[in-house]
């Protein structure tokens, strides 16, 4: 137990470090417009999303990451909550399609999950960073190559964000923190719809 939290010091000091080169979008900056198909390959729009009301984007790192794991799952525990406030949740990730299913396998949402070739989504909403070479060797060795993980997206990776947008297309609420085991809450996203 204790080499593991040395290990996790060791990888989160690295990834901080790196992670520095993304910036957020300011609550009240005007959310950029995309399209993409789900994990059903369902064509997820935000401009038509947002006529039903706002959007929630869940931004994270890879099915091998249990924080984020931990992140997707509580959000479709509490999804009721999220909907009743008439808001759609979308997640978005750099890794392959194969690896969306995956995630969907370990944390049963149901919610759309879509895979941002290309890193589009990410880098429009400024969360995308490479991984340096040393910390990619790092986490070869724990088993995550992000070239078989994330495919053509190779080392990029989000800082874990959260993000919800209005009906009328303005960032309403955003968490962003370069320290990858601290989230959002299930009860604050709720909080700022």
């Amino acid at each position: 137990m204790k080499k593991l939290i040395v290990i996790l010091f060791c990888i989160a000091s690295s990834y901080s470090l790196f992670a520095q080169d993304a910036m957020p979008l300011a609550v009240g900056a005007d959310a950029p417009a995309f399209e993409a198909k789900d994990q059903n390959g369902k064509e997820v729009n935000l401009k038509k999303l947002r006529k039903k009301g706002s959007v929630v984007l869940i931004f994270y790192r890879g099915q091998w990451c249990p924080y984020c794991n931990k992140q997707l799952s509580a959000l479709e525990d509490s999804l009721s909550f999220i909907t009743a406030k008439n808001a759609t949740v979308i997640a978005i990730t750099p890794e392959t399609e194969e690896n969306v299913n995956k995630t969907i396998e370990k944390t049963k949402v149901t919610y759309s999950v879509l895979n941002d070739k290309g890193l589009k989504i990410m880098k429009a909403y400024k969360v995308a960073f490479e991984v340096d070479a040393e910390t990619v060797k790092k986490y070869k060795g724990y088993g995550i190559d992000f070239e078989k993980a994330n495919g053509e997206n190779g080392a990029v990776l989000p800082v874990p964000a959260v993000y919800i947008i209005d009906k009328k297309g303005k960032i309403t609420y955003a968490y962003f923190d370069k320290d990858y085991r601290k989230r959002a809450s299930v009860k604050e996203i709720v909080e700022n719809l």
